[in-house]
């Protein structure tokens, strides 16, 4: 009898601490890259990034950098309650860019991946005259 008190025991405080594990805010994208494909040097494009709070806590985004001061990223401010969706804004502006591009911002933010990261792809091409 001692030993099932034990095993019980055991039991209970694993399964307190794999929910635990489990609590908290969680940032779940939409999706996490666009390919804007071709675009003209010069050209800006830009995208919003819808995300929902799927944990069980409010989301707070405390930074969001981007790669470089060609991509302009926008977030919101305010904790995404859970169950709640949000967006952040993502623009890239291929001035003196060539090529292919992958503007990789990053999300910092107080859920179980505190840092989460989403792009702007798009191939750069010379303006014809």
């Amino acid at each position: 009898m001692k030993k099932l008190g034990i095993l019980l025991s055991a039991l209970i405080v694993l399964v307190a601490f794999q929910a635990q594990a489990q609590s908290g805010p969680v940032l779940t994208f939409k999706e996490k890259s666009i390919d804007f494909g071709d675009i003209v040097q010069g050209a800006k494009v830009s995208h919003t990034f819808e995300f929902t709070n799927t944990g069980d806590a409010p989301l707070v985004i405390s930074n969001v950098a981007a790669t470089c001061g060609c991509t302009v990223p926008s977030w919101p401010k305010e904790p995404v309650a859970p169950g709640s969706t949000a967006k952040i804004e993502v623009s890239f502006n291929s001035a003196g860019k060539m090529g292919k591009q992958n503007s990789v911002v990053r999300i910092y933010s107080n859920a179980s991946e505190p840092i989460e990261k989403v792009s702007l792809i798009s191939n750069v091409l010379p303006r014809t005259k």
